[in-house]
């Protein structure tokens, strides 16, 4: 991809690229700064989906042409997420119709050199902590999901803690200095983990087994005086986490509830996982939904608490243009925010950060069917399901709302947070929704 218009691989024939076939319908590099802005934007790629969806090379290649002049892989926050969904396209257009032969052309100039490997990359867990605490994004669910298992699990002499998320269970070692801080006889906690496995995985990877991982967490917890057992499940969203499933329910006969201090605590800590579980579009059997029915699953159990963090966005609409439109108007905030705490382009942790952003986008794009898991949905989708199973929100207290804010004054202006419905914590950037959490108790 070029830099500027006024680079001689503007030139569309010089590029390698055939000529546009109707001269004057699109714009002359001349006018280019009339199409800069983001509306302006969404709505050529918009009509650039519409072509490939309806086969029409021709006019996808004018499009993806001025595209390629008008949104650089170097330039500002709208230009690099249109540069995003300009990939995201070309490889929907190399698996579409006629439109695969866009695929050896428009390669040539949508080729990004600042994109890091990502899906090949495997991260050290120093580095991974490093990338997970860049933003908010993570860490006001980790800071949210802790102060309210913290208020749960008062009183328990054991905590069997169910981790489903995204993060390698980075959220953990937090956990533990506040179980530390918090209790003088602090409970034994049981973490129990699914384990994906090699063809589920999605970036970031972890470039240690859980296995290893589970030691050096164990070790930890010892150190800060919290004993720890560590249990991982082969058990992936593919199947519904079922296998993890399973071995909770044996777990649970073999533990059942009590009364405080001799019960044992189940808590169930889903960050940013729920959203890959199959949702009713990709179900063969679409009543109840695979997503409905771990819920219930995970509700039969009685647990004494689960913590529900995700992203506030819809991403789940079988037709491509919705998907590029709500997806659009989402990414766009991790673009703006990194110029704001990593404004140096050349910055390795910024490569990294925006090629997670990219794959995603390309997941949300160019895939459909079972490899298409990027599949999140908004908040209001997620607590009508935690509702139909028979859950009933608990509320955040204030010492969870004042952390939460402490920790966003450590980031770059622009973070907020706000309470919707009393009960529901929701992470903003200059006013818009990003990721929300959630506190739940059986009904």
């Amino acid at each position: 991809m070029i830099n500027n218009s006024n680079s001689s691989n503007s030139d569309p024939v010089r590029a390698g690229l055939p000529a546009r076939p109707w001269p004057g319908l699109l714009p002359t590099s001349k006018s280019f700064g009339n199409f800069g802005d983001a509306n302006c934007m969404e709505q050529l790629l918009v009509h650039c989906a519409n072509a490939i969806q309806s086969n029409d090379a021709t006019l996808a290649q004018q499009i993806l042409w001025v595209l390629n002049n008008i949104a650089p892989p170097d330039g500002d926050s709208n230009q690099r997420l249109t540069c995003a969904f300009l990939r995201a396209l070309v490889a929907r257009a190399a698996k579409t119709g006629t439109c695969k032969i866009l695929a050896t052309t428009a390669a040539r100039y949508c080729y990004n050199n600042n994109l890091l490997p990502l899906s090949t990359h495997r991260f050290s867990a120093i580095e991974l902590a490093t990338f997970v605490d860049l933003t908010p994004w993570h860490r006001f669910g980790f800071t949210a999901a802790n102060a309210a298992i913290l208020d749960s699990i008062e009183g328990y002499s054991s905590v069997h803690l169910v981790d489903l998320t995204s993060t390698h269970c980075m959220q953990i070692p937090t956990l533990i200095d506040a179980v530390a801080s918090r209790f003088e006889s602090p409970p034994l906690i049981k973490l129990t983990v699914a384990a994906p496995t090699d063809s589920s995985l999605r970036p970031p990877v972890l470039d240690l087994s859980y296995e290893e991982l589970g030691s050096k967490l164990v070790n930890f917890a010892r150190s800060r005086n919290v004993a720890m057992e560590f249990r991982v499940i082969p058990s992936t969203h593919s199947d519904g986490f079922s296998t993890l499933i399973d071995h909770l329910r044996i777990h649970h006969l073999l533990y059942p509830e009590a009364t405080p201090p001799a019960a044992e605590a189940l808590v169930i800590n889903c960050h940013m996982m729920l959203h890959y579980i199959e949702d009713e579009s990709t179900a063969i059997i679409a009543s109840p939904s695979p997503r409905d029915a771990f819920l219930k699953s995970i509700r039969s159990l009685e647990p004494t608490i689960v913590v529900v963090v995700d992203e506030d966005v819809e991403l789940t609409a079988g037709n491509l243009v919705c998907r590029l439109r709500s997806a659009f108007n989402y990414f766009w905030i991790p673009f703006d925010a990194v110029d704001a705490f990593l404004p140096a382009a050349g910055s390795k942790q910024r490569q990294w950060y925006e090629a997670e952003v990219c794959w995603r986008i390309e997941n949300v794009i160019a895939q459909e069917g079972m490899q298409r898991v990027e599949r999140a949905e908004g908040k209001a989708r997620w607590v009508q399901r935690m509702r139909n199973a028979a859950f009933r929100e608990a509320a955040f207290g204030e010492d969870c709302v004042a952390e939460v804010r402490g920790m966003l004054g450590e980031h770059a202006a622009g973070w907020g947070l706000k309470k919707e419905e009393e009960d529901q914590l929701v992470l903003t950037w200059k006013g818009h929704n990003v990721v929300f959490a959630t506190a739940w108790v059986p009904a």
